[in-house]
């Protein structure tokens, strides 16, 4: 059997939409017919040609989550059946398949059930955000309830996505956000600090009586991480999925805090660990049945003919929320 699926044959060249054996699950895989495809701005530098650490080859299939229904499972898996609605962060780097196609064979330690409240739309959104906020803010920071957190980039994809988990985890959060989300911070019950009207020492002094904050969650890199180093209290910590500069320890050395990184790419890239991902994402499906989780979406609708445009709404931040693709 045949599935369509969009191919990228060159770097900064079209999504080519293609013909290609349907993929056969080989142990300890399932086979998912793909419902939705959630994009990450990691996909518009892979497919750029600017991503060199995802070591996803020529030609590619892009899409790193997606939401979908078991068809059929391989030899050894026994957690999930054929019919059962999952999602996860199964592919689009390291030479593995994406998700911008009609099925896709994948290890079956990287996905979990989905929120049974969630459309596939939603479900495809959360995978990548949520499995990198979990990993900076539970198992790099551990935050505890009643402590303080910032959270960088708080209207982002990692996000506001890490917003929400600190608050169900009982923190009292603070988000750095444009203008226009400080109401949704308002609406998670954090409370969101314009980036733009208030400098680190201003917002600093104004909700931590200049003490800092217990956790700052970077999910924008550069200088934002700079001053994170600046936010955080004395024997606080910070946390960043996107430590890759340069940087001067010295804000943190004198206020005797720690510094950890989150790379989630790694089991996909290396194959270790990969259920840790899944066990994640059994979390994020807990937390979403409560109420406790819900992804903001872009509103318009893509398909594997308009994927261009969502592409192209990334490439140019008119994005509105998390893109989506309806694999249909």
């Amino acid at each position: 059997m045949d599935m369509q699926v969009l191919v990228l044959q060159r770097y900064k060249g079209p999504l080519e939409r293609t013909v290609l054996p349907q993929p056969v699950p080989q142990a300890g895989e399932v086979l998912v017919r793909i419902k939705a495809a959630g994009l990450n701005p990691l996909d518009t530098k892979i497919r750029a040609g600017s991503a060199a650490h995802a070591k996803h080859p020529l030609p590619l299939v892009l899409g790193i989550d997606m939401a979908g229904v078991i068809e059929a499972v391989g030899a050894g898996v026994s957690q999930f059946k054929p019919g059962d609605e999952v999602y996860g962060m199964t592919g689009g780097v390291a030479g593995i398949q994406g998700s911008l196609a009609q099925f896709a064979a994948v290890d079956a330690r990287l996905i979990a059930l989905k929120p049974a409240n969630l459309s596939m739309k939603q479900a495809a959104a959360l995978p990548l955000s949520f499995i990198t906020s979990y990993q900076g803010i539970v198992d790099r920071a551990h935050v505890q309830a009643g402590q303080t957190v910032l959270v960088q980039g708080g209207g982002g994809g990692v996000g506001h996505v890490s917003v929400q988990l600190a608050r169900a985890l009982g923190a009292q959060v603070f988000a750095t956000v444009s203008e226009a989300d400080v109401a949704l911070m308002q609406q998670y019950g954090a409370t969101g600090i314009d980036y733009r009207t208030f400098s680190v020492e201003q917002y600093v002094k104004a909700h931590t009586n200049a003490e800092g904050f217990d956790v700052v969650a970077d999910t924008v890199g550069g200088a934002t991480l700079n001053a994170s180093f600046a936010a955080v209290k004395q024997f606080g910590h910070v946390v960043s999925a996107l430590g890759w500069g340069t940087h001067s320890l010295a804000p943190l050395s004198f206020r005797e805090a720690t510094y950890s990184g989150v790379f989630t790419l790694a089991p996909l890239l290396t194959g270790k660990h990969r259920e840790h991902h899944g066990k994640i994402l059994e979390v994020a499906t807990a937390l979403a049945e409560e109420g406790k989780l819900v992804p903001k979406l872009d509103p318009r609708a893509f398909d594997l003919d308009s994927a261009e445009l969502a592409y192209q709404s990334m490439t140019d931040g008119t994005a509105n929320g998390k893109l989506v693709v309806d694999i249909r």
